[in-house]
């Protein structure tokens, strides 16, 4: 005689149920606060790094460019005096100075692609701060210990900011996964770290850019590896770590027969152990990201949009400079109101889209203010209050929107119902998204410089914004007419319901 036993995590044959079950918790905790401060430092730190080097820009530019020779020529002949020159002009420098800039964003956006793999395979502390580390020594290399032993060499240059994109390209994705699931409101206040860590690199080449470039860099060196430590000890990359939120998954199931000879009795017994196994930690693959609705259409509108952000990020303080002749502390402060504007307009942005259940009926009007105002930009004259209120203005309708695009719409995007199956599938929908717009803002810094040149006027830079502002509406606009959809409906039912209370009442 045979007896089947079932050991099971199942109460019945076809209903598969989850190994653990826990009730997700929905208020903020001690846990929640220290992911957010942490993450939000550590990006802010990486973006501080990026913000020095396009802070003394014109001084480098300088420092590469061959100057008069004001000594008695017997002791300093010239060459000698001009020696560790790069170029022959400021106005090479200058070509170079964008070319590094490009070298960056393409090694960053290429680096973000598998950044983003990389972090939904393997632990987001570890990816995050040895991206950290790395981006310290690169910048260190770069531009300290090339000032200190007078290298002054393109292919040293070159090679180590490349690197640097590549270092560079392990935070977003890992911090966006690590803040996980978080509403509309709180991504975009999350997501004005990048925007603080570039006013916090504009006051770090302000106050330090007196004693000399390799100074904020060797400051920032130095900020990045502490960070990186702090990071490595403290952040938890997932609320699962301490016990707090495990998501109710789909399991499959597998059946093992065994039979056991009782010695006594003689009889046979036949246990069937079912096993489940739960496909929720399955990554997702690339190829199948790219074809989430919405991510490729993201991310295309998000290539325009950090085309004209990042020209900004790059070149607002040497445009301050160069047009106005302002001293480059000076511009480098009045450039961070831009920043300033990016935050409002981010939590603004995101309180609202939170509010309307929406985000494409947010980021459209918001763009289309951003373009007269670059038209006003272009032609505001020798007047830093003028300057300094249209940036801000400038910054909310054009930052504002990049932030939310980076930030909660591409979490959005990477916890769709159809991912059910798969919960490590954010990193890689950042990685996608913020990559294919990094390669947009790429090929923005190779044509920014010649467009200057070649026109020998700043106006022309600011129209090739506006047009790249209306294609980044353009590719979001059947999104935006769809969305516009859902709200007319939405407003209808409640009317409709609205009435039929009143006519109930009556």
């Amino acid at each position: 005689m045979s007896t089947n036993t079932n050991i099971s995590s199942e109460t019945d044959d076809n209903v598969t149920t989850p190994l653990i079950q826990r009730p997700t918790r929905h208020r903020y905790t001690l846990y929640h606060l220290s992911t957010f401060i942490l993450t939000f430092v550590s990006y802010a730190m990486l973006h501080a790094a990026r913000k020095v080097f396009s802070n003394v820009k014109s001084t480098m530019a300088e420092e590469w460019s061959p100057v008069a020779n004001e000594t008695i020529r017997p002791i300093k002949p010239d060459n000698i005096w001009n020696q560790t020159r790069l170029f022959n002009s400021p106005g090479d420098a200058t070509i170079f100075l964008g070319v590094l800039d490009a070298l960056f964003m393409f090694s960053y956006a290429a680096g973000l692609f598998i950044s983003g793999i990389i972090g939904d395979r393997f632990d987001l502390r570890i990816v995050l701060c040895s991206g950290m580390i790395v981006t310290a020594i690169v910048i260190f290399l770069f531009g300290v210990l090339s000032e200190w032993l007078h290298i002054y060499k393109a292919a040293w240059y070159i090679s180590f900011w490349i690197l640097n994109g590549l270092a560079q390209s392990t935070g977003w994705p890992c911090v966006v996964a690590i803040m996980g699931n978080c509403r509309g409101l709180i991504f975009g206040i999350w997501s004005a770290c990048a925007s603080v860590g570039n006013i916090f690199g504009a006051a770090l080449a302000a106050s330090f850019l007196t004693y000399g470039y390799e100074y904020p860099f060797l400051v920032c060196t130095v900020l990045l590896i502490c960070c990186a430590i702090i990071c490595f000890f403290a952040i938890i990359p997932s609320p699962a770590d301490v016990g707090m939120e495990i998501k109710h998954v789909n399991t499959s199931t597998e059946e093992t027969t065994t039979r056991v000879n009782d010695r006594e009795t003689g009889e046979e017994t036949e246990i069937i152990v079912k096993t489940s196994e739960s496909t929720a930690t399955k990554p997702i693959t690339f190829f199948r990201a790219w074809v989430l609705p919405g991510v490729a259409m993201y991310s295309l509108c998000y290539a325009c949009l950090k085309l004209v952000n990042y020209s900004f990020f790059f070149w607002l303080p040497f445009y301050l400079h160069a047009k106005f002749r302002w001293q480059e502390s000076d511009a480098d402060l009045l450039s961070t109101l831009y920043d300033v504007g990016g935050i409002i307009g981010g939590i603004v942005g995101g309180l609202i889209s939170d509010l309307a259940g929406l985000r494409s009926i947010v980021v459209v009007p918001a763009l289309l203010t951003a373009i007269p105002m670059l038209f006003v930009f272009s032609g505001l004259a020798n007047d830093k209050t003028a300057n300094g209120v249209v940036m801000t203005v400038t910054g909310v309708f054009i930052g504002g929107p990049a932030n939310m695009i980076s930030a909660a719409i591409t979490a959005d995007l990477g916890r769709q119902e159809i991912l059910a199956a798969s919960d490590q599938a954010l990193s890689t929908v950042t990685g996608i998204v913020d990559g294919t717009g990094s390669f947009g803002a790429a090929i923005g810094q190779v044509l920014i410089p010649l467009i200057e040149k070649r026109w020998k006027d700043w106006r022309f830079v600011f129209y090739f914004f506006v047009l790249m502002t209306f294609v980044t509406c353009c590719c979001i606009l059947p999104l935006f007419i769809r969305e516009c959809k859902i709200a007319i409906n939405k407003i209808k039912t409640r009317y409709a319901a609205h009435r039929q209370r009143n006519y109930d009442t009556i």
